[in-house]
């Protein structure tokens, strides 16, 4: 995928000798997780820090399917049909995968679990799956087989074997919540980085927005020359540069496309700027899937900014909205 880069050496460490930036980083969600944040008391600020990463790990426990303690770990241990009671917080991210799953065509959709499990494993066996095996993972899938009932707080499956992902959402709106109790601890200028899906509040002291790199499409370390500048808002990003299987020559990506349980082999990257995170990160993983028409038009619609990095050949071909220039940093006359 494209990586994003917090630029961090723009921002001087120092504010004031009354606000101070703080940066903190722990590994969350199977990748780095970084706060930062503009306060005036060390000790306040790692109490802050220590408490946004509780919230942190409190849902994982809930969205990992990596444990099998995690709720969504014993979801794929129920009966076929069993009402299984969910916790408030599995009911809202329910909903918006819901709402993602219908706007997005049904390229975004999170019963993929037993398809993910199967990648997973052949990919630790160092193999490519039989098309008998996609075949029957593929069975266990298709959010139309998810009964969701929100005024008893339960969901059941309609199909046996099935499993929830929430990979494709859970970082974005991790990122959140973290910006959001920020927010009600009076701490309104900080982002928060999820592995590269990135939430951001207020911009930093004297800066007009926080600057984030974007790596060049096939390129793990080298840094585009424009950076986005940013506030208010989430950016997150959907590729195939770092993850990735080769079978007969064709490379297939960690995305896997609902509608056909194999992984993406379009060679793109895209990177998408939406209101909130969770919004940003499943809009990134559907217009990884999508064609670029309809990526564009989806980008759209969600008032989203997007810009999808195509390799053909020796050439990138870009697409974008019409508005995904208005994010970039502008240079200084």
């Amino acid at each position: 995928m494209w990586r994003l880069f917090f630029i961090f050496f723009l921002l001087p460490f120092s504010v004031s000798a009354q606000q101070k930036r703080f940066q903190f980083s722990q590994n969350k969600m199977g990748s780095p997780f970084s706060i930062i944040f503009y306060h005036t008391d060390s000790t306040e600020a790692l109490q802050l820090a220590n408490d946004c990463y509780l919230k942190i790990d409190s849902l994982n426990n809930i969205f990992s399917d990596y444990f099998s303690y995690s709720e969504a770990g014993r979801l794929a241990r129920q009966t076929t049909g069993q009402q299984i009671p969910i916790s408030d917080e599995l009911l809202a991210i329910l909903l918006l995968s819901k709402e993602a799953w219908i706007k997005s065509g049904k390229t975004f959709d999170i019963s993929i679990g037993a398809l993910s499990q199967l990648w997973r494993k052949i990919k630790n066996e160092k193999r490519f799956p039989a098309a008998a095996e996609v075949k029957k993972a593929k069975q266990s899938t298709g959010f139309e087989n998810l009964v969701i009932q929100p005024s008893v707080k339960t969901i059941s499956f309609k199909k046996p074997g099935m499993r929830l992902d929430f990979g494709g959402i859970v970082k974005g709106y991790a990122a959140q919540k973290v910006v959001d109790y920020l927010k009600t601890k009076n701490i309104t200028q900080a982002l928060a980085d999820a592995g590269g899906d990135i939430v951001m509040s207020d911009e930093p002291p004297e800066k007009n927005g926080w600057s984030i790199g974007i790596n060049i499409p096939e390129q793990e370390n080298e840094l585009w020359d424009k950076k986005l500048e940013l506030k208010n808002c989430a950016v997150a990003t959907s590729g195939d540069v770092y993850r990735f299987t080769i079978h007969n020559g064709k490379k297939y990506s960690h995305i896997i496309d609902p509608r056909t349980g194999y992984g993406v082999t379009s060679q793109r990257n895209v990177t998408v700027i939406a209101k909130n995170g969770a919004t940003a990160d499943w809009l990134a993983t559907a217009c990884s899937i999508l064609s670029i028409e309809k990526a564009l038009a989806l980008a759209k619609k969600e008032n989203a900014a997007l810009l999808i990095a195509t390799l053909k050949g020796e050439k990138i071909i870009i697409d974008k909205t019409k508005n995904f220039d208005d994010y970039f940093q502008k240079k200084e006359p």
